[in-house]
């Protein structure tokens, strides 16, 4: 049977902003809508964005536009449930019209899929500021005023992300200005890390402003976007525990002091899921991890767990058989900064009564030689059934398997989406139920609960 029609309406403009300030909700207009994608934020694109294939030559601080991929028969009465997209990029790169995120197979499940650009770097999340949040809560408002006349249903709004996206979404179940905006959140491998204090907020725009030689927020205003990049490059290139130099705030603009004690205990259904190996993706291709040997293993151990350094690596070489050095690395990374905060966020909202579900991805990618594993990001082309889009090969490969893993992968989330509940038991401390999604997708109990441990 032939997959049904999808009309998708790209360039639509949401909001205005001026630099430094908060969006203005622009009406729609259909006769102003571009037909081909909005310019990205300003940005300097990372390994990932190249691998993408990110137009840089498609930049502007006017950016603020989404995208919308409906079913060619969709009308008012059809009141299909909305998926909202919140792309990655650490809060510094990325766009919401990249080919992996073309919602179109989504939309074809039955959906209304957004996309959208919002701010980034210092021109989203200087200090307090949270104007990259804003405009995503601008998004959401436009959706609610608009999206019944592409067939979507205002009323099941679905927001979902991956990496800073997955963040972005847990910080909007801390933004009172987003309540009622959104009904439910699928969080992929969210960098929880990321989300900083005001204070961590305000220290780093007085190194930006020290960088800049100038004194004050208005200084900048008028600096030339070039500039602007320049010294935005600096700080990013600057040593930091969580990669946090522009990234939502709590009590900033917009979010709650406790952003995730906000998210605990935020009633909206949630379902949040990480990669096996997530980490391998920053490890890989660094230079000084080529020649990694056991010796470089047991430092990492040691600088990471401590006086319990030789009870970590024994946990992890068992539980990881023939894995080497850089892999075992990766794999106690990928615990603290990926999966133990996502499944602390699942221990704190069991205990304030919101459901959850909990996946892991698992699948390893046989490409390049299989070096990359289950890393972070490889789980987006089958979230989105996507995996003949640009690019998309050169890390997974061409295994038989794929089809059938994007094809679960995008039908778990459109179920969550349609019903507001995961096809699998609900996440509780008891059983930690989680889906693993691999070429065999099952349900686990409590995977790996040895290496859980390690990380209180």
């Amino acid at each position: 049977m032939n997959a049904p029609a999808v009309v998708s309406h790209l360039g639509i403009r949401y909001a205005t902003a001026d630099r430094f300030e908060p969006p203005t909700l622009v009406p729609y207009d259909p006769s102003a809508t571009l037909g081909v994608p909005g310019p990205l934020a300003p940005q300097v694109p990372g390994m990932l964005e190249q691998v993408l294939g990110i137009d840089v030559s498609q930049m502007s601080e006017d950016c603020l536009f989404l995208n919308v991929f409906a079913p060619a028969d969709a009308t008012p009465a059809s009141r299909l449930p909305v998926l909202y997209w919140v792309h990655g990029g650490a809060y510094v790169n990325g766009g919401g019209s990249i080919a992996w995120y073309d919602g179109t197979k989504l939309a074809q499940r039955g959906h209304i899929v957004v996309t959208i650009n919002y701010r980034l770097g210092a021109l989203g999340f200087m200090g307090g500021g949270n104007w990259g949040t804003l405009d995503q809560i601008c998004g959401l408002q436009w959706v609610q005023q608009h999206i019944a006349g592409f067939g979507g249903d205002a009323g099941n709004v679905t927001v979902f992300g991956e990496s800073a996206g997955g963040s972005a979404v847990v910080s909007l179940m801390a933004a009172p200005s987003a309540r009622g905006l959104f009904h439910r959140v699928w969080a992929m491998s969210p960098s929880i890390n990321q989300l900083r204090t005001l204070a961590a907020a305000e220290c780093w725009q007085a190194e930006f402003l020290q960088q800049a030689g100038v004194s004050s927020l208005d200084d900048l205003r008028s600096l030339p976007l070039e500039r602007l990049l320049e010294v935005q490059s600096k700080v990013i290139a600057m040593p930091s525990l969580h990669y946090d130099m522009f990234t939502p705030a709590a009590g900033g603009a917009g979010l709650v002091d406790d952003v995730l004690g906000a998210a605990a205990a935020n009633p909206v259904p949630f379902c949040v899921g990480t990669n096996r190996d997530e980490n391998l993706l920053f490890l890989a291709f660094d230079p000084s991890m080529a020649s990694a040997g056991m010796d470089r293993w047991e430092q990492h151990a040691e600088l990471q767990f401590g006086d319990r350094a030789v009870e970590a690596r024994a946990a992890y070489e068992a539980a990881r058989p023939g894995a080497t050095p850089v892999h075992l690395i990766a794999a106690a990374q990928t615990d603290h900064t990926f999966r133990r905060p996502a499944q602390r966020l699942c221990e704190a909202r069991e205990q304030a009564g919101s459901p959850s579900w909990m996946y892991w991805f698992t699948w390893a990618s046989p490409a390049l030689g299989g070096i990359l594993g289950s890393a972070h990001a490889l789980d987006i082309p089958f979230a989105f059934d996507n995996i003949d889009a640009p690019g998309a090969e050169m890390l997974l490969g061409d295994g038989p398997e794929r089809p059938h893993l994007a094809a679960r992968f995008a039908d778990e989330i459109s179920t969550f989406a349609k019903g507001g509940a995961a096809s699998w038991t609900a996440f509780d401390t008891t059983h930690r139920a989680t889906l693993r999604l691999d070429a065999q997708v099952e349900v686990l109990h409590d995977p790996e609960p040895q290496l859980r441990v390690l990380h209180p």
